[in-house]
């Protein structure tokens, strides 16, 4: 026990540093984590780190999805919501069912069910793999929604036909038309059981007397709580994470204070990098035991059908992504869309932008070793080891393509005419001066009265004249963000050395680095561009 402990310490730090050498060279971390765990299988260095199949998904799966839908823009979702649906149902379907027919012509012995089962496993995309390349480089923010959009619904999508795939190999037994209700049912329970708990979430948020550490520990247990009994209930667990999680965080303004949004923010941040950081090790880590169980199928032929698969799969998302994109101008005809001329370099980028991941190797793993009638799962090793490949040859050719690509279509930004830093401006504006105007409204007697409400209202006024003037007063931002900053930092030294005299509680200078904290946090966001 005390052994495995360690090992898992270490791993940690290896994470880390794979991370911060994934920020030096500007490579998604993803990338460059799926390779270290590659190397350090190669060398035997972990060699008792696994994680038990049955657990995988219920492990990293709800509170993943938890934190990917919690900052989901809704706003963004239900714009982007045909082409989500299309992509994340239609497109996981026909994928799936691509690779049922060509791996069963291709390996021998791989029934159809089998195929399909491989198909659920491989066919969603990762959206941490995609996002996190995209921050390096400069893409459309509609890109950026759909790719995200899509990861949410698609996981689902994937996993029911995983789902009924493995019973069908299990049993032996497929009825079309029973599974086409399944699928109806799953998704409707799913759902129905993810606003339920969401809902209770939402009662004991807001109207218990709940402290910030009780709210942060209830958000933990939400994902879980939404998946265990979705799945108890014959749903989808999925979407009952990512419509509990999208129903909470579009009140969360309302059910949580800010002190218990800021520590929620923090731990979620926190959780989500190390289970992203740990399967992505993961992935590289388990090759040597997949190799070792390949059973009678030699290794050159297990890669063979790797890359074969491999370029079924991405040959079929660059087809469906463009073919989505014929379909909607024709269906544009008939009916109100996001988009009628999408035009072929989103979908284009879009399709290249199908890395597989945490969720494929999730299910790949969780498949069980022996059926029910103790005889050994079929083809199981040679499942995990194209996943495997999938996963390798995606994250790493498209991963480390896709910034190329990018700049060789050149796309520009459709929806925003904007940049980011003029956004923040006109939104700084607009708070300061609706905030004059409410006070004059609302509280003129007390303006009147107060010397500090008026010292407010000159300090908004005075704020806003420098916002708008920002460009034309010669202000020198540079210097005054680093003066700022310097004199934040002798702040907290005069907190420390306050923090020696025996009459001044621990409590109270905490609270002030605290609020120092978040106030270098807001300089910082506000001119992140210099």
């Amino acid at each position: 026990m005390l052994t495995n402990v360690i090992e898992y310490i270490i791993l940690i730090f290896i994470i880390l540093f794979l991370v911060m050498l994934a920020q030096k060279l500007k490579i998604a971390y993803p990338i460059i984590l799926v390779i270290g765990g590659l190397i350090l299988s190669m060398f035997h260095f972990l060699p008792s780190i696994q994680i038990n199949p049955e657990l995988i998904l219920l492990i990293f799966l709800p509170p993943l999805l938890y934190e990917a839908a919690w900052y989901t823009s809704w706003k963004e979702f239900w714009r982007w919501r045909r082409v989500i649906a299309s992509f994340a149902f239609l497109i996981v379907i026909v994928t799936s069912l691509v690779v049922a027919v060509v791996s069963h012509a291709l390996i021998p012995g791989f029934t159809l069910a089998l195929g399909f089962l491989l198909g659920g496993i491989v066919s969603p995309p990762d959206a941490v793999s995609a996002t996190t390349i995209l921050k390096y480089v400069k893409v459309p923010k509609r890109m950026s929604a759909i790719l995200e959009g899509e990861s949410l619904m698609n996981d689902a999508s994937s996993l029911i036909v995983f789902g009924f795939a493995k019973v069908a190999v299990m049993t032996g037994v497929f009825v079309l038309r029973d599974a086409a209700v399944s699928f109806v049912v799953v998704i409707v329970m799913g759902i129905a059981i993810g606003l339920l708990v969401g809902l209770l979430y939402y009662v004991m948020h807001r109207f218990l007397p709940t402290s910030t550490e009780m709210d942060v520990l209830l958000t933990l247990t939400a994902p879980y709580v939404m998946y265990i009994a979705a799945e108890s209930f014959h749903g989808s667990g999925v979407l009952a994470v990512v419509s509990g999680g999208l129903f909470l965080s579009a009140r969360s303004q309302r059910i949580l204070n800010y002190r218990s949004r800021l520590q929620g923010a923090n731990v979620w941040s926190t959780l989500g990098f190390l289970l992203n950081g740990l399967v992505f090790m993961l992935i590289g880590l388990e090759l040597p035991v997949i190799i070792r169980e390949l059973g009678t199928v030699s290794l050159g032929e297990a890669i063979k059908y790797g890359l074969i698969i491999t370029g079924v799969l991405i040959v079929t998302r660059l087809l469906s992504t463009l073919g989505a994109s014929v379909f909607t101008v024709f269906i544009s005809r008939y009916i109100t869309t996001a988009d009628n001329r999408p035009g072929w370099k989103g979908p284009l980028l879009i399709g290249w932008a199908g890395m597989r991941g945490v969720v494929s190797l999730a299910a790949a793993l969780s498949i069980p070793v022996y059926m029910d009638n103790g005889a050994l799962f079929p083809q199981r090793n040679l499942i995990l080891f194209i996943t495997f490949t999938v996963i390798l040859l995606t994250l790493v050719v498209q991963g480390l393509t896709l910034p190329l690509v990018i700049k060789w279509v050149n796309m520009e930004d459709p929806d925003n005419h904007l940049s980011p830093a003029e956004q923040e401006k006109n939104i700084r504006e607009a708070l300061l001066q609706h905030s004059v105007q409410y006070l004059d409204t609302h509280f003129p007697e007390e303006l009147k009265s107060n010397p500090a409400l008026q010292q407010l209202r000159e300090d908004l006024i005075h704020r806003k004249s420098v916002s708008m003037h920002n460009k034309l007063d010669g202000v020198d931002h540079k210097v005054y963000k680093k003066v700022y900053l310097k004199m934040l930092e002798h702040q907290r030294s005069v907190l420390h050395d306050l923090n020696k005299d025996p009459h001044t509680e621990h409590e109270i200078i905490r609270k002030y680095h605290e609020l120092v904290d978040i106030e270098e946090e807001i300089l910082r966001m506000k001119y992140e561009n210099i």
